[in-house]
């Protein structure tokens, strides 16, 4: 009796350890919430969805670039214009992507045609869209044939553009945003394919925005304001969701919904990189980096103190492009040395450690960050940026949070209102509560900074209180804007990662084009394999991350 009652004991044991492994294995592969037990991505039990097998999706054109610390400024061993203006600081990037090349004509051109087909009639916008070809005249040279031709004849097109202010690189990295996610979501079928909006019928051509329908907006698709017929992709999500309207309409929709956020379709935006994350791929010291240690610095985005090639079959030749001298553009006549007078395509040269073509020389590049003298004072250490400035999708309807669009189809933008989470009763009076019974207005918005009003750019109280002085006192204001790199007019001096110079947001030259960036997003360690790692439950998001991105 007492040996049958053991193994009966044993029995429930091994099947309670049995149980509990089961248990484990299910919470391991995260099908359901480790926290509530709570089954993920089950229509019966109010069908909250999680996206455990997402790939990361690099978008058209970048290189990822793995973040990490260096030393900002550090580079620069003399400074030629008594600036001042880049005292060496250690700072971390984030890791990030950045274009390999940098923008060119064809690119350009692209952006004027999307403009021109989708709105025929707003000469306007199409106008915005041009670049300032004048940039090409000077007063005492013969460089009118550039004005008309270095845009738009074939044989330049895979130059650089130049003659973009600030303002208008930072709208075609809107524009890039837009439609990279609209193509991504009709390749599969998330949005109706080309074929189905022309009629399946060759030597059609689509309607411009899809069946008639305005542009697309990435912000306002994820917001739920981009559907309906002629829209809406025959692979659409199931929407799970028992009380959404997709499963309410479900002999019209089939239950079905658009790409959320979470799905993980969708890509970061676009934009104008940082002035630190440019440095920080421009100099690209992985390649010459072993286990942390940074055996030999650089004084350009190649390894070495020269600006010639040393290899044999390339002995001599210049490693980037510009200007040797007074008067010297691009050597002698039967032997030029940098193969180019003004600028060259865009991918000439060595690329960088990084895979990034004329970091260097060629054209200097617009960043993000706002112009300061002090920027090495005042400045964050992780992911430094001056210039930030907060907005805030502008609502149609608040009690349903429906984003305000312009004429464009585009959400409208509006400057933060506070530097927190807002209480419902602010956002729906615009950033003022309503007046309680006794009839006493009380003020939402925060007091600021010694007793000043919020400031949307949330650069600090130094910066909020001495913000008069600028343009001013000195030719710097906040619409002074940071460029790098050198160019085809520029000495080697100006090839250094580190110098920096400034112009206004609204001006432009023949000297200065751009190369977009984009937020990472996940682990940053690019390439994890042969790396040693502590062993955890790696989740199979985390597995699916690592394997894509190389």
């Amino acid at each position: 009796m007492k040996r049958a009652y053991t193994t009966l004991a044993l029995a429930l044991l091994l099947f309670t350890v049995l149980e509990s492994g089961c248990s484990s294995k299910s919470n391991s592969g995260q099908s359901s919430s480790l926290k509530t037990g709570r089954a993920y991505n089950d229509k019966r039990n109010g069908g909250f969805e999680v996206n455990r097998k997402f790939k990361t999706i690099v978008g058209p054109g970048l290189v990822p670039i793995e973040g990490g610390t260096f030393t900002m400024g550090g580079s620069l061993n003399q400074d030629l214009g008594y600036g001042f203006d880049n005292v060496k600081r250690r700072v971390t990037v984030a890791t990030f992507y950045m274009d390999e090349t940098e923008v060119a004509n064809v690119d350009w051109l692209e952006y004027m045609y999307w403009t021109r087909q989708n709105f025929p009639t707003d000469y306007e916008h199409y106008y915005s869209t041009l670049p300032d070809t004048l940039v090409w005249r000077k007063p005492l040279s013969y460089n009118d044939p550039f004005v008309n031709n270095y845009l738009r004849h074939p044989a330049y097109q895979d130059y650089p553009v130049v003659g973009v202010t600030w303002e208008q690189a930072s709208a075609y990295c809107k524009w890039r945003t837009d439609r990279v996610n609209e193509q991504i979501l009709r390749d599969h079928g998330y949005l109706v394919d080309y074929k189905t909006m022309t009629g399946g019928r060759k030597g059609k051509s689509a309607a411009p925005s899809g069946a008639g329908k305005e542009p697309f907006s990435t912000d306002i698709y994820l917001n739920g304001q981009y559907r309906g017929e002629g829209i809406d992709g025959k692979n659409m999500k199931t929407d799970l969701n028992p009380s959404s309207t997709a499963s309410a309409e479900k002999g019209k929709q089939g239950a079905k919904r658009p790409i959320r956020l979470e799905d993980g379709e969708i890509l970061q935006p676009y934009r104008l990189p940082t002035e630190a994350e440019w440095e920080y791929a421009a100099l690209a010291l992985i390649g010459t980096s072993d286990f942390e240690n940074v055996e030999e610095g650089k004084t350009y985005p190649w390894a070495g103190l020269g600006v010639r090639s040393t290899k044999k079959a390339t002995q001599g030749l210049m490693l980037a492009n510009f200007k040797r001298g007074a008067g010297d553009n691009m050597g002698v006549g039967g032997y030029l040395n940098d193969k180019a007078d003004i600028t060259a395509p865009v991918r000439s040269y060595l690329p960088n450690d990084f895979g990034l073509y004329n970091m260097g020389g060629n054209v200097n590049e617009w960043v993000g960050d706002v112009y300061r003298v002090l920027s090495f004072e005042d400045v964050e250490d992780f992911n430094p940026f001056r210039g930030n400035q907060f907005v805030n999708k502008r609502l149609a309807d608040k009690s349903k949070g429906v984003y305000a669009k312009d004429k464009y189809g585009r959400a409208i933008e509006d400057p933060a209102k506070s530097g927190k989470k807002q209480a419902w009763a602010d956002v729906q009076n615009g950033g003022e509560t309503q007046k309680d019974s006794s009839a006493v207005a009380v003020a939402a918005l925060p007091s600021g900074i010694a007793g000043k009003p919020y400031n949307p750019d949330m650069r600090g109280h130094v910066d909020s209180l001495t913000n008069s002085l600028y343009g001013t006192t000195t030719l710097v204001n906040d619409k002074a804007r940071v460029y790098k790199g050198g160019s085809w007019n520029d000495r080697a001096y100006w090839m250094n990662p580190a110098v920096r110079r400034f112009m206004q947001q609204d001006e432009a030259s023949a000297e200065i084009g751009f190369r977009c960036a984009m937020s990472f997003v996940g682990a940053p360690e690019i390439k994890p394999k042969h790396k040693p790692h502590f062993k955890t439950k790696a989740s199979s998001a985390g597995k699916s991350r690592k394997s894509t991105v190389k």
